[in-house]
């Protein structure tokens, strides 16, 4: 899977706002078949998901994903069927409590991409992987149970607070508390342990502009590589804040050709400083996240 900077939700119910997001400019939607879908409506959001799926197969861009409904939820197995003829891109996968429930959904898709003449594996996986307390106590286990259909993790705030009995989801700052901290933080080391891409959660206020900026810059410092929106609004400011500079990118190229000068060097230098590996770590992933917006065409 390419590197993603913006991941838009779009409700799987709605025609209108499923046309909309197609021209907001992100690098995926996210048709959404939990939340934002009522019970009495999930039967129809699901054909208007694999109709969405099937007239824009070819598109390449934005790619397609599907939000099904959880492992738990009963529910799971019918957004499966009705679904993956359709080819999406990947699905994403709400209220795991264990990477155990993610090997369980790949069995399911195994047999399905079969049934659907698909080749087995294609199908990729975004877990939102801490909306429950005990998502939190086995986060360890993506670095053992993943396997390619893992494409990333993310993480939850909403249902999490919910099940903790939190009385707030951030302090007097506008920081999260403690706990969401947590999380947030677990979630992203996860991620860099399983080798997989990092995304940062949802800012819920979509007319805070001001807000978002802060804290996808915040999210990008830290090692998020991407963020998910819930508003066409916000993901030119997600795009620009995960799109590297066209100074970040010259420097990176430039710390590349130092370490490509002196092959098997674990350490060289560039402008009078000294660099080692982990420079050359950072400077490769900023050539990656570059390549997505069209930076670098290396």
């Amino acid at each position: 899977m390419s590197t993603l900077r913006s991941l838009l939700f779009v409700p799987g119910d709605s025609e209108r706002k499923q046309a909309k997001a197609l021209a907001a400019g992100a690098d995926a939607l996210i048709l959404d078949l939990e939340d934002s879908v009522s019970e009495s409506q999930l039967v129809p959001a699901r054909q208007r998901v694999r109709a969405f799926l099937d007239a824009h197969r070819d598109a390449g861009t934005p790619q397609r994903w599907v939000r099904v409904n959880s492992l738990s939820s009963g529910k799971l197995l019918e957004d499966l069927v009705a679904v993956i003829g359709g080819r999406p891109d990947g699905l994403v996968l709400p209220k795991v409590s264990a990477p155990a429930e993610v090997v369980e959904v790949s069995h399911y898709l195994s047999a399905l991409e079969a049934q659907a003449a698909l080749p087995v594996g294609s199908t990729r996986l975004i877990v939102i992987a801490t909306e429950t307390p005990r998502a939190l106590l086995t986060l360890a286990g993506y670095d053992a149970a993943v396997q390619t259909r893992l494409a990333a993790l993310t993480w939850g705030i909403e249902d999490l607070s919910a099940a903790l009995g939190a009385s707030s989801k951030t302090l007097p700052d506008g920081s999260l508390t403690p706990p969401l901290e947590l999380a947030r933080s677990l979630c992203l080391i996860a991620a860099a342990a399983a080798g997989v891409q990092a995304i940062d959660g949802v800012h819920a206020n979509f007319r805070d502009s001001a807000g978002l900026q802060r804290e996808a810059a915040r999210a990008r410092r830290d090692g998020f590589t991407a963020k998910l929106a819930i508003h066409p609004d916000q993901v030119p400011l997600i795009n620009a804040a995960f799109t590297p500079t066209a100074e970040e990118v010259e420097y990176a190229r430039r710390v590349v050709a130092a370490f490509a000068a002196t092959p098997g060097a674990g350490v060289t230098s560039l402008d009078g400083r000294m660099l080692d590996r982990p420079h050359l770590v950072l400077a490769q992933r900023v050539l990656e996240l570059s390549k997505r917006s069209g930076l670098d065409k290396a």
